[in-house]
């Protein structure tokens, strides 16, 4: 046992931190509640920054990564990747956060597992 929250609990906690340090947040698509895996779409101001997923890594944890289009890509590229997972995944959790300070959030994040 990971010890691991739900993942529609994950979600709803990921929305209200950023919502509580003045970004907004959405969840774009509903996977799996209990199991589903989860995918950040970063803004700052509108203007993509980057994707984090939660991945689980070989050893059991599970551990945030960077992952879909850079930034110079575009919004066709965001939109055709968005697309891909979730075709891909369907149980997955899709969730945008338009924050300030994007790299600080990443970092805390990625941080904490």
């Amino acid at each position: 046992m990971t010890g691991r929250l739900n993942a529609s609990v994950e979600a709803a906690s990921l929305c209200r931190r950023a919502e509580s340090e003045g970004g907004f947040a959405a969840i774009l698509h509903k996977g799996d509640s209990e199991r589903g895996s989860l995918l950040l779409i970063i803004r700052e101001r509108g203007q993509y920054v980057t994707c984090l997923e939660r991945m689980l890594s070989l050893d059991g944890s599970y551990a945030w990564t960077r992952g879909g289009p850079a930034p110079s890509d575009g919004e066709s590229e965001l939109t055709d990747f968005i697309k891909r997972r979730i075709r891909f995944d369907e149980d997955s959790w899709l969730i945008e956060l338009d924050i300030a300070q994007p790299e600080r959030f990443i970092a805390e994040t990625t941080a904490s597992g």
